[in-house]
């Protein structure tokens, strides 16, 4: 095994573990082993807080488990995140994010603001328990090209619903894209809805938001 294997994985055992202190002393190594730090959250922390997910929704770990996996995992984000390679190229996309209303866990949101915001997109992120009307106005000021909607909670999903057909009230379907995802989340309750993609997790969203905004781009050949 390689020091960064080693290191990595030390990342993601602090976050599943809920081991602050290995977290941080990882994340330190990280950084002084020069590790790229997107891949040191990505193959590290969010490796770690996606079996941390994965145990909470099998029933092995519950909230106060979960709380303390993303401490973890925040005190090795604050080490990291600093050091990110950002894209900076020309203007940047507008993305409005948050976890719709009813629903206050946004662990998982806060994972796909980092990531696009390593990605070259500007977030303004809404928080938690967001009313549908408040994604379509803060578009709407800040004239955004995508609205990024987040639950863990099946209840909420219908607040996904209803963001999509007030943007199809205001004829502002197509203009901005809807981006969803979360874990009850599914590709084919996307499409339902008339969300125009769903992302499976945090990386997953940057190359699905990108995708997305270049769909009326000629595609290249070759």
């Amino acid at each position: 095994m390689s020091k960064q294997e080693r290191i990595l994985g030390d990342l993601a055992k602090g976050v599943v573990e809920m081991d602050t202190d290995l977290t941080v002393k990882a994340s330190r190594e990280a950084v002084e082993e020069k590790i790229d730090a997107y891949t040191a959250i990505n193959e590290g922390l969010v490796k770690g807080m996606n079996e941390a997910g994965r145990l909470y929704e099998e029933e092995e770990y519950f909230v106060p488990e979960l709380l303390l996996a993303s401490d973890a995992l925040y005190a090795g984000l604050e080490i990291l995140t600093p050091h990110i390679k950002r894209t900076e190229k020309g203007e940047k996309s507008k993305i409005v994010l948050g976890v719709v209303q009813g629903d206050t866990h946004d662990i998982g949101k806060n994972l796909v603001k980092i990531m696009l915001e390593v990605g070259g997109f500007e977030v303004i992120d809404l928080g938690r328990d967001v009313p549908a009307e408040a994604f379509i106005d803060k578009a709407k000021e800040v004239n955004a090209d995508m609205i990024g909607l987040s639950t863990l909670m099946t209840t909420t999903m219908p607040v996904m619903k209803k963001v999509v057909e007030l943007l199809e009230r205001e004829n502002l379907k197509g203009k901005i894209r809807v981006l969803v995802g979360g874990g009850p989340v599914s590709p084919a309750f996307a499409k339902s809805i008339g969300a125009d993609g769903y992302a499976e997790n945090a990386n997953n969203a940057v190359r699905v938001a990108k995708g997305l905004l270049t769909i009326e781009q000629p595609k290249k050949v070759g």
